[in-house]
Order: C-alpha cells, then structure tokens, then sequence
C-alpha cells in the first residue's frame, strides 16, 4: 500500500523511514495536503495529516484509492466525515497524547494576563516601569470557569486546585465522581458566565458548539472575567469577543485559536483570491484582536510540546499498524 503524509517535521519523516512500514510505499510531505499538492496522493491508499490539511469533499473525490485516514490531532473537523462515511473510509484520531500539555498552556495564558508578563517584557525592553499600571491579580480565591471538563478540561481543574481557586464546570457529561474528589461543582452555562473571573474553553468544536460564546450571552459574563480558549476558534464568536473587550465586560483574552485563524496563515495568497463577506469580516476582526495590549494570542501551539508531538506520532503510527493488522482503533464516529 503507498501511505501518504503531510504536514511532517524532519524527525518524523526519519522515525518513518526507520523501518516502520516495511513492504509499503511511504511518501513523506513538509506541506500540507491541498489542491495544489494533490497530485502527490492521488494514488494512496492511506493518508495522514495534522489540522492544516482540510479534507473536503472536493479533495476526498480527488482521491479514488484512499482507503484509510489517519489524523495525527484529537479534533477532526478539517474532514469530511459525510463524504468518508458514504465511501466507506474509516478515520482514526489521537484521543490522548496532550491534556497535561494544553492545560499547562492554558495557565501560561491566564498568569501573562493575570500578572501582566507580556506587557512588562514590553516596558521594560523600553526601560520604562510603571509599576501601577503593571499590578496584577492573584489567582487564590478566583474563581475558574471551565467549560467542557473532559480529559484537559479536568486537567485544567487540577492546575487550578493548586493556585487555591474555586472551581464550577459547564458539560454536558457529568461525573460526580470526579467532582467530589476535584472538588468542583458543575453549574449551567449562564451561571458560569455570571460567576467566574475566569473562563476557560476545552470543548470540541462541532455544529452544538459553533459561537458558544455569542453576541447573546457575552453580556452575561461577570464584568472584568478574562476569557481563554485553547480549543477552537470557532467556540468564539470573534464579533462577540471585541465587542466585550470594548465594553470592558471582558478585561482580557489568552487565545491559542482564533476563528478563521487559517486566513491569518498565508494572508497574501488568501488576499489574491475572492473573499466571502463573512471571511472578510473574520480577517478583519482578528487583525483587531492582535492590535490589543489585554489580548495575548499564541499560533496554536498549545499542544506543541516535546513530549506531546512524540506521543502524536508513536499513536498515530500504532493506529496505521492496527488498521494494516485488520483491527483498527481509534476510530472516529462517521
């Protein structure tokens, strides 16, 4: 069988030739899976790719041999899942390679904001230090609102545990269990708004989930919260987040992920091509997030950490064995 990669580093593309896949054709790509690179894959049997290859039905057509996707992410909304179903091609993913990782991002988010990091590396490359202007808050005694305590979620709440904050959780899931021994209470989504001094996103991103927070419920917020979001752009409704930073509801935002933060990627090519009102608007307002001295935005790499992109690869190489052994795991619902 030939399997097809995208998206790979050097040392993975070395860990891959290092007689992983003996018998079978491998080829190795730095560059993501596109229309312009299809030609490379036409004839696989398998792919892998990380988020930066959108598999839409226009590509998955593009590819009469495939037989099996493997996804070296935990999220899985860059494919096609309709179109793979209606060929029968099965998807895997990495369920669990980075949930101590994202959490830790997550809390570096919070203290630049909390204790104003990014502004005081600025003030102080200026040799200017206003002392006033960069007093922080302690984290002891806050409140931290996690929505969706699913396996970083509960991760985030141990981390929190540790600064002595009090905790509540949005989730459609309960555990009481792990409540109990976390010690934290589960609570309806406007309460959380209403309540913590922080909220915090680490639900999937999926049509349920699309502007969680929105233009309908940002103004529930309890006044002066920050707001993070390590999980997808799309959990934020871009317009609702300016317009709780210019009303002060919203005193700061960590965000690893931006919605529409692909066409913040390559901006010259995407400027080439005709954009829909609505990607225009997008564009238009991340570049406003960016210009904010109280909004801290990383280039998703929450999950980027020695350890996690190591496990990445060593899963995704487990789900390709099991599915050329005739067993597959890790598959995701289609």
């Amino acid at each position: 069988m030939k399997i097809a990669f995208f998206e790979l580093e050097d040392w993975e593309k070395a860990e891959l030739r290092n007689g992983r896949f003996e018998g079978h054709t491998l080829h190795l790509s730095s560059g993501p899976l596109t229309e312009r690179t299809i030609e490379q894959a036409k004839d696989a049997d398998i792919i892998s790719t990380f988020v930066h290859s959108t598999l839409t039905r226009e590509v998955l057509e593009q590819l009469p041999a495939l037989k099996f996707i493997a996804t070296r992410s935990t999220g899985y909304d860059h494919i096609n899942l309709t179109c793979c179903k209606e060929r029968g091609i099965p998807v895997s993913n990495v369920p669990s390679y980075g949930e101590n990782t994202v959490a830790e991002h997550t809390f570096a988010l919070i203290l630049a904001l909390s204790r104003n990091i990014h502004k005081a590396f600025v003030h102080t490359l200026a040799r200017e230090i206003p002392f006033r202007d960069l007093r922080g808050f302690d984290l002891a005694g806050k409140t931290l609102g996690v929505i969706g305590a699913g396996r970083i979620g509960l991760h985030t709440i141990k981390i929190a545990k540790g600064f002595g904050m009090s905790v509540v959780a949005f989730d459609t899931h309960h555990e009481p269990l792990l409540a109990e021994v976390l010690n934290f209470h589960y609570v309806p989504l406007d309460e959380l708004l209403e309540t913590s001094d922080i909220i915090s996103l680490h639900c999937p991103y999926s049509p349920h989930t699309h502007h969680l927070i929105n233009l309908e419920n940002v103004r529930r917020i309890k006044r002066g919260a920050l707001l993070i979001n390590t999980a997808r752009g799309g959990l934020i409704d871009s317009a609702a987040l300016t317009l709780a930073l210019d009303e002060g509801i919203v005193a700061g935002a960590g965000l690893d992920v931006l919605e529409g933060e692909e066409l913040l990627k390559d901006e010259r090519q995407i400027l080439a091509q005709p954009l829909t009102q609505e990607k225009l608007r997008t564009l238009l307002l991340n570049h406003s997030l960016l210009n904010r001295d109280n909004v801290v935005i990383t280039p998703h790499i929450g999950f980027n950490s020695v350890e996690a992109v190591e496990r990445i690869l060593t899963t995704t190489v487990e789900n390709l064995n099991a599915y050329l052994g005739g067993e597959p795991q890790n598959l995701v619902s289609t």
